[in-house]
């Protein structure tokens, strides 16, 4: 039975959220059911002047999608060790919310601050570097103070996505000098992540990077044995609930154009990654549970390689909550100097790209 076939739908009307399950033997409860992702207040702010743009110009269709977009359940981003009081400021927020309404919130939450990191691609290098004593700092000053915030909140439940892009380097970029020296930093790094966060009101989600990246043949039994290495080297009894993949990515979960580049891959779609990626997982032991971001997909003909990663245009928002997705990166800041015309650096709200996506956002949204 194809992983996608099974996919988890009974989760609360306005979360978004897509799980491919394990069979029903060894599947614990869905983090997400009955329950709301929580519609982070700080990025729903930024979008105020994405509205009044559109309102500015009488095009009230468009505002009143804006308003629409800043219920819609997000991850909060912990990027920096400066950026850790974000997991109080969501805590409180939500547990306002959960207290108002009486609808129970999951907490989304993105850990980002590995030493090395983005040693690739390098836009979005970090403030840690593993040759001036990164690890212990990332250890000592980044996540030892998580796991008393999160298990302190046993009345929210918490989805942690660990490290995008990271472990994907160490699976096809080892001759990038940087990816190499960063290879046991970046599994260390995590597996200590793993370990401090296991908590019954806390789900972990290692990041698998995308199709279009990992989903090659050759690569997926790979991919597989590094995350397997990385949860054993977590330790015996330490737990994740799954994967994700497609994070500040742009392939659709079903696409409706196979694009010229998709031709040799079976994992075409995220759909067709995640069926792919499933028997690997799970002959490591591990669950072939996935929740697939979908704040921002590329239009069709936008890309001319999947390696086109950067301020891809044209684009929009992916499916809305009614189709039940993710949003992890919801669209706002720039990926970088590069790409759309005008883009800023990395992480600085670009509004102009925003535009773009609430105009060619999918229906649902």
């Amino acid at each position: 039975m194809r992983a996608a076939d099974v996919l988890l739908a009974l989760i609360a009307a306005v979360s978004s959220i897509i799980c491919v399950p394990l069979p029903a033997k060894r599947q614990d409860a869905n983090p997400f059911a009955g329950k709301k992702l929580f519609a982070n207040p700080e990025w729903a702010a930024k979008l105020d002047q994405t509205h009044d743009a559109f309102a500015s110009r009488g095009d009230g269709a468009n505002a009143e999608k804006v308003r629409a977009i800043q219920d819609i359940g997000t991850f909060v981003w912990v990027s920096n060790i400066a950026s850790l009081p974000n997991i109080d400021a969501a805590v409180a927020a939500a547990r306002a919310v959960q207290d108002e309404t009486g609808t129970p919130q999951v907490v989304g939450l993105v850990l980002y601050n590995l030493p090395d990191r983005d040693c690739s691609a390098g836009e979005s290098a970090g403030e840690l570097d593993s040759e001036n004593g990164g690890l212990e700092r990332y250890k000592t000053e980044y996540l030892a103070p998580g796991p008393d915030k999160l298990s302190a909140a046993s009345d929210l439940t918490f989805a942690v996505v660990l490290e995008p892009d990271s472990l994907a380097n160490l699976v096809t970029n080892l001759e990038v000098e940087l990816c190499n020296k960063a290879q046991d930093v970046y599994k260390q790094g995590i597996a200590t992540a793993i370990r401090s966060l296991q908590f019954p009101n806390v789900h972990l989600y290692i990041d698998a990077a995308h199709g279009g990246w990992l989903g090659w043949d050759d690569n997926l039994e790979p991919t597989a044995k590094v995350f397997g290495e990385v949860v054993r080297l977590a330790g015996n009894g330490t737990k994740i609930r799954g994967f994700s993949t497609n994070v500040s990515n742009y392939n659709p979960f079903h696409a409706t154009v196979r694009e010229n580049f998709t031709e040799y891959s079976n994992a075409w779609d995220e759909s067709h990654y995640a069926d792919a990626l499933a028997p690997f997982l799970e002959a490591e032991g591990l669950p072939s549970r996935f929740i697939i971001d979908q704040g921002r997909v590329a239009a069709p003909g936008a890309r001319e390689e999947w390696g086109d990663w950067c301020n891809v245009s044209p684009r929009g928002s992916g499916f809305g909550p009614a189709r039940l997705i993710v949003w992890i990166k919801p669209g706002g800041e720039s990926d970088g100097e590069c790409g759309y015309e005008g883009a800023p650096r990395a992480g600085v709200w670009f509004d102009e790209y925003v535009q773009m996506l609430v105009e060619n956002a999918d229906p649902s949204v």
